[in-house]
């Protein structure tokens, strides 16, 4: 596996990049669409490539070990095989599901023990087995265990985790290179920057991340509630730090201007669960704003959902149509609105990319930013 930085903006820190895998090419910067539970949630396999373009999706290593289980996706041959997609896949470490189980885990050194939220039977978590867990579950990119903290938190809080997440990195990186592929292709491992909001952490842990010389780094901890303008700072500060040379990956983000923001601030890649989620819940992304697909406006709108999308469904349907289906509880609804919002994402990416290589970057974010903020 290889990163390769191929271009720099002068203007701001966007770059061009492209990582290299077993399993195909990523031009970056990317956006990658989230599969939670081995799907992304209302979106074909056969959709992802054409017409949204995803070049790689996320598996959650939490929710593939409590179900189908371990045992299922090593017989099928890893998780390529179970969902039949041929990209490369990024399993996040789990990390941040026990964060969100506040009522259900407890935090040790030796690692994290927690309840399933399917069944309530009690499961362990360590550095050490969430490195086997995701080489059995076989992605290409594969996260450290990390202690994700909650927004607002305390310094004193927030540095001891920060500490026991850089121990736990050091037992990951041990353990992981004593173990070896699976399925006959190589992974990676990916640390994670945590600190919360405060500078001198954040400095702390991206300069010991750095000192791993991974493929790529991915900053943790971000997108749980913090103002967005911290977050920008949070990542500025880090970005500074990172080798050059190296992926960088924001986890968690976000809106489209987030993204926009971030890639000015040098990141490289993202995952979030919003244009799916928002989707299902009637919210559209367009390159002109948002809208929301429920709202009466739309009832006697024949015109295309997006007529600029890269989508065949957002050309070939009406917004009228949409809110039909959305106000009818149509199971086709989330479907179309799926699509439409990561082709979307992923069109994004593709303009970035286009405008980071002419140098018209800067000025073509601050006008995408306007228009992608504004609710239609």
């Amino acid at each position: 596996m290889r990163f390769t930085l191929l271009h720099t903006d002068k203007e701001t820190k966007a770059r061009l990049g492209r990582i290299e895998t077993n399993h195909g090419v990523i031009e970056t910067p990317i956006f990658m669409p989230v599969g939670t539970a081995a799907t992304v949630k209302a979106v074909h396999q056969h959709e992802l490539r054409d017409p949204i373009g995803a070049e790689i999706i996320l598996g959650n290593t939490y929710h593939l070990y409590l179900r189908p289980g371990l045992d299922i996706l090593e017989k099928a041959g890893g998780l390529h095989k179970f969902n039949n997609w041929d990209g490369p896949i990024l399993t996040d470490s789990g990390g941040y599901q026990v964060y969100s189980l506040a009522d259900m885990r407890k935090i040790t050194e030796e690692g994290v023990k927690f309840q399933s939220h399917i069944d309530g039977s009690r499961h362990l978590f360590t550095p050490e087995n969430v490195m086997e867990i995701q080489r059995r579950i076989g992605a290409d990119i594969i996260m450290a265990f990390d202690e994700c903290t909650p927004y607002p938190c305390e310094f004193g809080y927030a540095r001891k985790s920060m500490e026991m997440t850089h121990r736990w990195l050091k037992r990951c990186k041990t353990h992981f290179d004593t173990l070896e592929p699976l399925y006959g292709y190589e992974q990676c491992l990916f640390p994670i920057v945590q600190g919360s909001t405060y500078k001198e952490l954040r400095k702390q842990s991206a300069e010991v991340i750095s000192e791993y010389g991974t493929v790529g780094n991915a900053i943790g901890g971000l997108s749980v509630g913090e103002p967005a303008e911290e977050m920008y700072e949070m990542t500025d500060v880090v970005t500074d730090i990172l080798p050059t040379d190296k992926a960088r990956y924001l986890m968690g983000v976000g809106t489209p201007a987030n993204l926009l923001e971030c890639i000015a601030l040098g990141i490289d890649m993202f995952d979030c669960v919003m244009p799916t989620r928002n989707a299902r819940n009637a919210m559209l992304f367009t390159s002109e704003g948002y809208m929301n697909m429920r709202n009466a406006k739309w009832q006697n709108d024949h015109s295309p959902i997006d007529p600029n999308s890269t989508a065949p469904t957002s050309r070939n349907h009406s917004k009228a149509y949409l809110r039909h289906l959305m106000v009818s509880k149509e199971i086709l609804a989330s479907q179309i609105a799926s699509v439409h919002n990561l082709a979307f994402y992923l069109w994004l990416m593709k303009e970035a990319r286009k405008h980071i290589a002419d140098g018209t970057f800067r000025n073509w974010k601050e006008e995408m930013v306007k228009k992608v903020s504004q609710r239609l």
